[in-house]
This record gives C-alpha cells, sequence and structure tokens, in this order.
C-alpha cells in the first residue's frame, strides 16, 4: 500500500521511540506498507532531523539516526513530481506531499498536521490521517 509520510511522523520517531510513529517507521521496515517519497520531501526529512532543537530531543545517537535513516530511505519509493497542483492548500509549504500523493498513487497521507492537508481546495482519491488513526483502521 502507498502512502506519504509526513515530516512530523518520521521526527517523533527520532524523539520518541516507543510512539505510534515509530510503529509506522517499523511497518515500512518490515515492508509491509509502502513509503513515497520525493526530492522535497527527502530533503524536508534530513534538514528537520539536523536542526539542533531536535537533536537536544533525540533518543538516539547521530550515528543511530543516520542508520536508520538510511534503511528507512531503502524502505521507501522514489517518485518524480511532474505536474503541481499549486495553490491547493493554506499552507502552501505542505502542497508538496498532496502532489507526492497524487504521482505515487497514494492510498494515505499520514501526518499529525491534520489541519492543514485538509483544508484541500482540490479532492483527490487518498485519506489524510494521524498515525493512530491510520493504525487503528488498518490494523497492521
Amino acid at each position: 500500500m502507498n502512502l506519504v509520510i509526513d515530516t512530523n511522523v518520521w521526527i517523533s520517531t527520532l524523539i520518541n521511540k516507543n510512539g505510534a510513529s515509530h510503529q509506522i517507521i517499523r511497518l515500512a521496515l518490515l515492508g509491509k506498507i509502502s513509503p513515497q517519497i520525493s526530492a522535497t520531501l527527502f530533503l524536508e526529512y534530513e534538514a528537520v532531523m539536523k536542526r539542533e532543537s531536535i537533536q537536544k530531543q533525540c533518543v538516539l545517537t547521530i550515528k543511530e539516526q543516520e542508520e536508520l535513516f538510511q534503511a528507512f530511505l531503502s524502505s521507501c519509493t522514489y517518485n518524480e513530481i511532474f505536474y503541481l497542483w499549486r495553490p491547493n492548500l493554506k499552507d502552501k509549504n505542505d502542497d508538496f506531499l498532496v502532489e507526492l500523493a497524487v504521482a505515487s498513487n497514494s492510498k494515505y497521507i499520514i501526518t499529525e498536521n491534520i489541519k492543514d492537508l485538509k483544508s484541500s481546495e482540490l479532492h483527490f482519491d487518498f485519506k489524510v490521517c494521524t498515525v493512530k488513526e491510520f493504525l487503528r483502521r488498518k490494523k497492521l
């Protein structure tokens, strides 16, 4: 099942290894879900995880973070984005998530930022849900 995992879910995994977001990354590493990634999402993951404020909260060493990141990336499918659906969201910085979901034929965008992603002007065939909602729906 193709899905897009928002940066806030990835960062939550680094900060709290026992949280629900950790289960999403685990499902990806086990091949039970197929996370989709684009250049924009990759760069955002990388930039945010290197922020000093994130590093101070992180339960993993930098080496462990990098190993987990590389393992997670190996479970992702890369997608080039050829068509931009903009403007679409109130927060224009999240438009790339919708574009990735459309380009990859994803069924879900998993995020803790529901409000901004549900305010879409255009409607596509994917669901926006939190980590807990996804885990409850899919019972994986």
